[in-house]
């Protein structure tokens, strides 16, 4: 039996199908065979940016041919194993393990599990040291590579930055040594941003070697998916999307993104209306996304967007933004990317707690943003909020039922005959690797069940209001693997041995085969939720992220001084990663 022989036998056969429009050349003559997993399903890895701009970069060279899999759902992988059928490639269909380079995406720690599910379906030893020159150098990307020692030994090369400019070269170095598995390893680890787990120093078991991360300089001159592959089915960001700048001006200090993207480099406005014309025409879609971290920040974004309205209007193509922050919507960015409903996020329901993770939104913000978008007639909300941040007391908890209900009321203030509708999400705190929040503990998870619960009995009181929380477990699973060190390799193969994969999505998550394998392996998990001292050896420390990190303990210490630091977008603050490139806010000022 062949591999396009288990398609009609499963749900949703276009994952696995291949086809799509914009298909690059599969065929051309080539010297290096390259592979882009994710370990998720299609709808989810065909939403992933990164994805789409390595694809198309790695395709674009005459000499690598690059193709795709994506980890297949329950239904797949249970018939690929009942009938011994390898783990093949969307586009040829060429079993994985036949690669000269698989590149595995990490996006979020729940997907530790399926890493070794795409290697075991491909037929793929686990463990870097066991394989040899018959199966292909396994690497992994993404942002889950902040600190990546726990899934370090299941990987040959692991790439810490921007991808665009490394994958390249490593590929180059993997051609001139084919064969020579060894010889390949040295010269790749002398590459920025190259982690060659096999060839690191170590001591007392941290690794000391150091690794400078991978960073484009000139994103505006950076490659850039003008034909990029329409999808085979609906997916869970179905548009094309232009990356209006990387980085962040804002410092939240629970946010990871904010400075591992650093330095700021943005895409100028020429090339963000060219970029927009041509994924309009090449796709045929029917709504287009702009894409940042925090796209409200982008220089003059008022300008660019209506710049790009016409012609979307022309074409009867919608803008979509992502969630705005408080402090820089405005009526005319809004009735631009006119939605049913305005996303926004607070994070916490009082301002001191927003001083502490230094959300520079206040009250006159809140209020501002409020009435000038029930003016506009919108009637749906989302808010997002997060339970555990450091600090937090129960008075802060109640400032977010406070907020809610205040903006309640702002609306009818302003609409008396509406309906309002307020959908609440809140989120758990977890400390992250490359932020001032490295070193703070994570909350229980009884303690963050009791808070939910509050925030529940007291949602369910207020009409026209729905709650949605996070699962305690997951997100405490998530914080042992955010700051592990090696010895959870372990841990993640026992699980997946016993049955946890696809951790990430709820009906599929394990709970007890999780806490069964910590309690067998003996794992004190407190050592990786509980509070670390400020400049104790983490396992992350070798990595140079160009953020330093006397910068990041010195936003730790204002953090619980409830003092803020403004917004690097008019003054460089000197975290050190204008030192990779120089920053936007260095250039304009």
């Amino acid at each position: 039996m062949k591999y396009t022989d288990l398609f009609s036998e499963v749900e949703k056969p276009a994952r696995y199908a291949g086809g799509e429009f914009n298909l690059p050349d599969m065929k051309k003559p080539h010297r290096i065979d390259f592979c882009i997993a994710f370990p998720d399903i299609y709808e989810v890895g065909m939403s992933n940016l990164g994805i789409q701009i390595l694809y198309d970069i790695l395709n674009k060279d005459k000499d690598i041919v690059c193709e795709r899999c994506f980890a297949p759902w329950t239904d797949m992988g249970n018939l690929l194993k009942e009938k011994n059928i390898p783990l093949c490639s969307i586009e040829t269909k060429k079993p994985l393990r036949n690669f000269d380079i698989l590149g595995i995406s990490i996006q979020y720690e729940l997907a530790y599990t399926n890493i070794l599910y795409l290697l075991d379906l491909a037929g793929i030893p686990f463990y870097s040291e066991d394989r040899g020159e018959n199966y292909p150098l396994v690497i992994a990307g993404g942002p889950c590579v902040a600190n990546p020692e726990p899934f370090a030994p299941f990987f040959d090369v692991i790439i810490i930055g921007d991808g665009e400019e490394v994958s390249l070269a490593l590929a180059r170095i993997v051609m001139e040594h084919k064969g020579d598995r060894t010889a390949a390893l040295k010269e790749i680890s002398k590459l920025d941003g190259c982690y060659v787990p096999s060839l690191s120093e170590r001591k007392d078991g941290y690794c000391i070697t150091k690794i400078k991360k991978a960073c484009v300089k000139d994103l505006d001159k950076a490659q850039y998916p003008e034909r990029p592959l329409v999808p085979n089915l609906e997916i869970v960001h179905d548009r094309p999307v232009v990356e209006l700048y990387r980085g962040c001006y804002a410092g939240c200090r629970f946010c990871q993104a904010c400075f591992f993207y650093r330095p700021i480099r943005i895409r100028k406005k020429d090339t963000v209306e060219r970029l927009t014309s041509t994924l309009i025409d090449a796709t045929g879609s029917e709504e287009i996304g702009f894409s940042s971290l925090s796209s409200g920040d982008y220089p003059d974004i008022c300008s660019v967007l209506g710049s790009v309205y016409d012609l979307c209007k022309r074409k009867n193509v919608k803008i979509q933004l992502p969630s705005l922050r408080l402090d820089s919507y405005t009526p005319e960015l809004a009735e631009t990317a006119r939605k049913s409903s305005l996303t926004f996020a607070p994070e916490a329901g009082t301002q001191r707690l927003r001083d502490v993770i230094n959300k520079n939104i206040t009250e006159e913000d809140i209020d501002r943003t409020m009435r000038q978008a029930f003016e506009q007639g919108y009637r749906s909300v989302k808010l997002y909020f997060m339970v555990g941040l450091p600090t937090e007391t129960d008075d802060d908890l109640s400032g977010i039922v406070a907020l809610v209900r205040k903006i309640k009321d702002i609306y009818y203030e302003i609409s008396h005959n509406h309906f309002l509708n307020i959908s609440v999400s809140s989120s758990i705190f977890v400390p992250k690797p490359v932020t001032p929040f490295q070193w703070a503990a994570q909350m229980s998870r009884e303690e963050t069940d009791r808070r939910q619960q509050f925030l529940r009995f007291e949602f369910r009181k207020m009409r026209g209001v729905n709650f949605h929380w996070h699962d305690p477990f997951a997100s405490w699973l998530e914080g042992i693997f955010a700051r592990g060190d090696r010895s959870l390799a372990a841990l993640i193969e026992e699980a997946y041995r016993h049955g946890a994969y696809f951790d990430g999505w709820t009906e599929n998550f394990k709970k007890d085969i999780w806490q069964e394998c910590i309690d067998r392996l003996q794992i004190d998990t407190e050592k990786f939720t509980g509070s670390k001292k400020v400049m104790e050896l983490l396992p992350w420390d070798f990595i140079d992220f160009g953020v330093t990190k006397e910068y990041l303990a010195n936003e730790y210490k204002l953090a619980l001084e409830g003092r803020t630091s403004p917004s690097c977008k008019y003054h460089c603050r000197g975290c050190g990663a204008a030192n990779y490139a120089q920053c936007e806010v260095q250039k304009n000022g």
